[in-house]
């Protein structure tokens, strides 16, 4: 049997002694207030035991890990409607770039993306009757959590610094694949970004999909077949331009986000998060990664 505890103290103190390189998200001004000294890392196993060490109780913006939460009740609203409005495709561009939008008529190369979780936003606006309302109801069930919240804050500076994700919007609205108003959808993708969440609570809220699309209150909420296709996204799109490099050194399915979160996770076994603000150029936290590539070489525990 695994001793995770022993393995996150090891990680922690090892990554530790790396040296902290990066830097923290500068273009939404309210992240870049954060410390780049914090770390935390939670895992949480199968059997529902909690490992935790670090900074992992302090909350943060959760950003881009939100769009995998947005596409989970997208599908539970629509299910497989969804793939007629967005691909599932990597981008291999970063995940902001809108070029390929053009190209390829408006559709997104997948959900993971601004353009493709932009879109998704679009399908929850026109699904929810009210969409922040409802959207933040989902992820406090999924928590059994009700102390979730938005950001006000960061959202507010999303939007007065959104002008990519405004262009995003507006380069999709022109191929028919935005069916709402254009500040609408920004409105609530903005917020969805600005979640305030812990690792705790990110792992409480992702076990879902290492339990077969059950909560850990045992509710369904996914059936198998919409899990395994998250799961597949997750592995393949959810680190951007970066995701081969984590697939390779890591090998577990997983989502970044430029708030300095990264959830993983193992089918059938664990879901960990960490947090540590400073990203890499690809705009993935340099210490989360470091750490999850450290968890699986000493548990030898990845879906390879």
């Amino acid at each position: 049997m695994q001793d995770f505890q022993q393995h996150l103290d090891t990680i922690h103190r090892d990554v530790l002694k790396l040296p902290n390189t990066g830097n923290v998200a500068s273009y939404i001004p309210e992240l870049a207030a954060v410390s780049n000294s914090k770390f935390g890392i939670h895992l949480l196993d199968i059997q529902k035991n909690k490992y935790a060490v670090g900074d992992c109780t302090e909350r943060f913006s959760i950003q881009s890990i939100s769009k995998v939460l947005s596409l989970s009740l997208a599908m539970r609203c629509i299910n497989e409607a969804v793939w007629k409005r967005v691909d599932v495709e990597p981008s291999g561009d970063p995940f902001n770039h809108l070029s390929l939008l053009e190209l390829e008529d408006g559709i997104p190369r997948n959900p993971l993306i601004n353009a493709g979780a932009i879109v998704i936003a679009d399908i929850l606006v026109s699904e929810l009757e009210n969409p922040k309302a409802d959207f933040l109801s989902f992820i406090r069930d999924l928590a059994n959590d009700p102390s979730i919240s938005y950001d006000e804050k960061v959202a507010k500076s999303e939007r007065k610094t959104g002008f990519k994700n405004f262009a995003a919007a507006n380069l999709l609205k022109s191929y028919g694949n935005l069916t709402n108003d254009v500040e609408d959808v920004l409105d609530f993708y903005f917020h969805q970004c600005s979640l305030h969440m812990n690792c705790v609570q990110l792992c409480d809220t992702f076990y879902l999909f290492i339990n077969r699309g059950k909560c850990k209150r045992n509710k369904t909420y996914l059936n198998i077949n919409q899990i395994k296709r998250i799961n597949a996204l997750m592995l393949t799109c959810g680190f951007y331009d970066e995701a081969g490099e984590f697939a390779f050194e890591v090998g577990l399915p997983g989502k970044s986000g430029v708030g300095g979160g990264i959830v993983a996770l193992l089918p059938n076994n664990f879901c960990v998060a960490t947090w540590s603000p400073a990203l890499n150029k690809k705009g993935n936290s340099a210490r989360g990664m470091a750490a999850l590539e450290h968890l699986t070489t000493l548990t030898e525990l990845s879906i390879f």
